[in-house]
This record gives structure tokens, C-alpha cells and sequence, in this order.
């Protein structure tokens, strides 16, 4: 025993020999990172007085510290800048769901501003601007070497004045010119309407409007369309939505969930990763689901259509989206300014992180062109009347159908003729719609 007590000691000691052997060169490694940092730290210093003392012309020392500061963010990731104190109130007023600007979501890739989404009813929007555009003049002047501040900021100005936008567009052999007058932006965060017994939830942001807009939203059109038993189910159209508040996003999500994991985050700390549950509950009451996605939903977006696809709560229909995995966090600074600074990453509930490689949809629909204009003698034979046999004057009755089946097959026609209507104006919520009203046969309902 006595031996078996000297064996441990002495492993003891030897352990502790070989840590103290081990720390000493990280200490010293520790050390020489501190050294190395105060030396930048001096060499910042140096150049900053230089430029002050030296530059042809008179700077103004404090939008020399912002730049810097925003150029040590924005060398980060494309996410991740300083805001000015003006820029820091626009943010929290546009979370608000009401801002100035032109309703567009932009990005930054390969040194030009990338539209991420352009926003249902904003000037963008009515100017034609799509998902996936790059921005390379505002007014003729070049956004090559701006930060996406700088960029944003040529973007503003006063509401009502023009603002022409260079943009070069993926099938577009040439740049082109677009208009755009600039406007308030008043964001309705959840648009709802009834579509062939489907109520339709258009969310187009994640503001602190969007959760309670989309549960008075689904309970006005259910009561509407005469109570959940005669809803064939719900189409919820994330498409071109930027995305918002990770806390609406986390709402939305738990509104057609009754338990299980919504989202996580990891951050460099694996103590600081975070899981958000959902609690009971469905606002659809099980009524099936179709989420529609497309290459402008973004970030919260992404965690919804995450979220309910690993769960197979919904079927995602549409186009790859947009990938953006990461959190931001922002920080106020002194002086009313602020940091936004990517702190985590977030994982769908089956582990996955879609940063980069955005939800895949379950069933990819991609959205056909608008055709161009027809032909005045090919449309003019569109719209003529077509004729049947139930024109024809003197033609025999069917006597085979009481009249509520007349009224029946008059009604399925009716019904048969907006769908194709649908199809024409927008074909993949027409195929959103298709897929639901194929679950409520099966179901055994309308």
C-alpha cells in the first residue's frame, strides 16, 4: 500500500513537472503576443500622426478614427461595421418597420454592392430591381473601393428626389440605367390574403410588427374563409425577405411548432452558444404548410424555413436561399455610435449551418420570366371569347344534373380558372397552393 502511495505521488509530481515545463514556453508565447500587439498598437499611432502632419489636405481626426475603426470591422466579414450615431438611429428606426431609403437590402461582394432583396411595394421594388443584382453606380459615380457604408450612403437623400443605379444583371449582356424615386419606406411586416381556401402569409421583413401582424393576420382570413375546417392550409412566402430580428424569427417559427428545437447559436465560446425551444402550441392547428424561399431570403428567414423543414412541419418550395448562418450583435459604443459585429453562427434544430450554402427547398420551382408582351394580333386572339356547345343556339339541355350540380361544376370551373390565373401571375405560389390542395384531398378535407 505504502508503495502504491509513493507510485501516485510521484506520478503527481511528475505531472506537475511537466505542466510547469509546458506552461512556461506559453506564458512566454503569451507574452510575446502582448509585445507585438502594443507594437501595431504604436505603428497605428505613428501613422495617424502622419497623416495628420502630413496629408496634403486637413483631415478631420474623428472621421479618420471611424474610418479606421470600420475598416478593422469590415476586414472581418461582409457583416460586421461600425455605425455612426446617424447610422445607429436609422437601424433601430428601420427595426421599428418605418425608414427613408429606396427599400432595398444590400450586401457587399467582390467590391460591389450585391442586392440581397429588394422589398415588396418600395420604390426598388417598383423599379424592377431583383434578388442577385450588382450595384456598380449610384448617379455615375463608382461604388468600387466604398465600404457598404460609404456605398449606402450615396444611396440616401432626400425623399422624392431620383437616384439612377447602374446595375449589372446575371443573364444581361450589358449594364443598365434604373430610376428610382427615393421614398418613406413603410413596412407592413406580414401581408395576409385568401387564395383558393389557402391563406397566403406574405412576410416581407422581421421587424417587431412581424409576429403580431402574422397571428392577426392567419385568424382574420381563417374567419373569413368561414373557420379552420374550411382551410386547406397555409402558404407562408418568405420570398425576398431580407430578414430581421433573430427574436422574430424565433416567434414566427414557434407559432407552427408544438416542441423541439427552433435554432442554436455557437459562438468562439462554447459557453456562450444559446438553444431556443419551441413552447405548445400551433397557431395552424396542424393544417399543412408551404414555405416558399427563394436566393433574397436571408438570415431570419433561413431559421424559419430551417426550422420547419428538420421538423417536417412544411414543404419548402422554391429556389436555394440566400445563406447567410451568422449572427450579429450590436454593440453600443460612446459617442451614440455603435458596433455590429458577428458573433456566432446558427444551426438549423438538425445541426446543420446553412452559412454559405443556404436551405435547400424541397421541392426546387424556380420562377418562370415574365413573357414579353405579345403580339397586338396574337393577343387580340387571346382575348377573344372562345366558343362551346353551350353557345350554340338550340343546343340540347343536360338533364342528367340537378341544378346544385350545375352550381357545383360552375364553381370548380370558376376555381379551376384562378388557379390558371395564379399560375400566369406568379407560378410558384400557384404551386405552393397546388401541393395544399393535394394534402387536403388526401386529408379528406377541402
Amino acid at each position: 500500500m505504502k508503495k502504491f502511495l509513493m507510485a501516485a505521488s510521484a506520478g503527481i509530481l511528475t505531472g506537475a513537472i511537466v505542466t510547469t515545463q509546458v506552461a512556461a514556453p506559453l506564458l512566454a508565447q503569451e507574452a510575446s503576443d502582448s509585445t507585438d500587439v502594443y507594437e501595431q498598437l504604436d505603428l497605428f499611432g505613428d501613422i495617424f500622426e502622419r497623416i495628420r502632419a502630413q496629408y496634403v489636405e486637413d483631415v478631420d481626426t474623428k472621421d479618420l478614427v471611424e474610418a479606421a475603426i470600420n475598416g478593422m470591422l469590415t476586414s472581418l466579414d461582409p457583416h460586421s461595421s461600425y455605425l455612426s450615431p446617424d447610422d445607429s438611429e436609422n437601424m433601430q428606426v428601420q427595426t421599428r418597420g418605418e425608414f427613408g431609403g429606396l427599400g432595398i437590402e444590400v450586401t457587399q461582394e467582390d467590391g460591389f454592392v450585391k442586392v440581397v432583396s429588394p422589398m415588396d411595394g418600395t420604390p426598388a421594388d417598383q423599379a424592377g430591381m431583383e434578388s442577385g443584382d450588382f450595384i456598380t453606380h449610384v448617379d455615375g459615380e463608382s461604388v468600387l473601393g466604398l465600404t457598404l457604408n460609404e456605398a449606402v450612403d450615396l444611396m440616401r437623400g432626400p425623399v422624392g428626389s431620383e437616384i439612377i443605379i447602374t446595375v449589372v444583371r446575371e443573364g444581361k449582356a450589358e449594364p443598365f440605367d434604373v430610376s428610382i424615386i427615393r421614398d418613406t419606406i413603410k413596412l407592413t411586416a406580414v401581408r395576409a390574403r385568401v387564395e383558393q381556401n389557402a391563406v397566403v402569409l406574405r412576410v416581407t421583413t422581421f421587424n417587431d410588427q412581424t409576429y403580431p401582424n402574422l397571428e392577426s393576420g392567419l385568424a382574420e382570413k381563417i374567419e373569413e374563409l368561414g373557420g379552420e375546417e374550411s382551410v386547406s392550409g397555409i402558404v407562408l412566402d418568405l420570398r425576398n425577405n431580407p430578414g430581421g430580428l433573430l427574436t422574430q424569427a424565433i416567434k414566427v417559427s414557434d407559432a407552427f411548432l408544438d416542441k423541439g428545437e427552433i435554432v442554436s447559436t455557437r459562438g468562439r465560446n462554447p459557453q456562450d452558444g444559446e438553444r431556443f425551444n419551441a413552447t405548445p402550441g400551433d397557431l395552424a392547428n396542424g393544417k399543412p404548410i408551404v414555405v416558399l424561399i427563394n436566393g433574397g431570403s436571408a438570415s431570419a428567414s433561413e431559421i424559419v424555413a430551417g426550422a420547419l423543414q428538420d421538423h417536417h412541419r412544411a414543404i419548402v418550395v422554391g429556389t436555394k436561399s440566400f445563406g447567410k448562418g451568422s449572427v450579429q450583435t450590436v454593440m453600443p459604443l460612446r459617442g451614440n455610435g455603435a458596433m455590429r459585429l458577428t458573433t456566432a453562427r446558427y444551426y438549423t434544430p438538425s445541426g446543420r449551418s446553412i452559412q454559405a450554402l443556404g436551405v435547400s427547398p424541397d421541392i426546387l420551382v424556380q420562377q418562370p420570366p415574365r413573357a414579353d408582351e405579345t403580339p397586338a394580333e396574337d393577343e387580340a386572339a387571346a382575348n377573344r371569347p372562345s366558343r362551346s356547345e353551350a353557345d350554340l343556339r338550340g343546343r340540347l339541355s343536360n338533364d342528367s344534373l340537378t341544378e346544385d350540380e350545375i352550381k357545383q361544376i360552375e364553381e370548380d370551373r370558376a376555381r379551376a380558372e384562378e388557379a390558371a390565373k395564379l399560375r400566369e401571375d406568379d407560378y410558384q405560389l400557384a404551386y405552393a397552393i397546388d401541393i395544399l390542395r393535394g394534402l387536403s384531398v388526401i386529408g379528406g378535407g377541402n
